[in-house]
């Protein structure tokens, strides 16, 4: 993925509607959602929705395709998964990286921490 492109996915999550927009297509899975149907579950005005739905459209993270008279929206998983690849791609200086968490840092061993230690 070229570093424009990149700029563009990310661009068009950086709003609050279009990131729910997004997961709530991530979630959905191939199959999508008819636009109203996103409209119920996120509580967007179908006007507002259109407009989110151009942008991640444009920026091709989403695909929408003709079903009679509704149009169904599905998360472009390509472009997902490009724009984790980019993101990641130098990750860890080429070392492998090691977990953020171990299983050892369960809920019972945090709440022994004290700030301030």
């Amino acid at each position: 993925m070229e570093t424009k492109t990149a700029i563009t996915s990310l661009s068009a999550l950086a709003h609050e509607s279009r990131l729910a927009v997004f997961r709530l297509l991530v979630q959905a899975g191939p199959s999508g959602l008819a636009a109203s149907k996103i409209s119920e579950n996120l509580g967007i005005p179908p006007s507002s929705l259109s407009f989110h739905l151009k942008e991640l459209s444009h920026a091709g993270l989403v695909n929408g395709t003709q079903d009679g008279r509704f149009i169904h929206y599905a998360a472009n998983f390509d472009a997902m998964n490009g724009l984790i690849a980019f993101m990641t791609e130098n990750c860890c200086g080429g070392n492998p990286c090691a977990p953020v968490c171990t299983p050892a840092c369960g809920s019972d061993q945090a709440s022994t921490i004290q700030i301030g230690e």
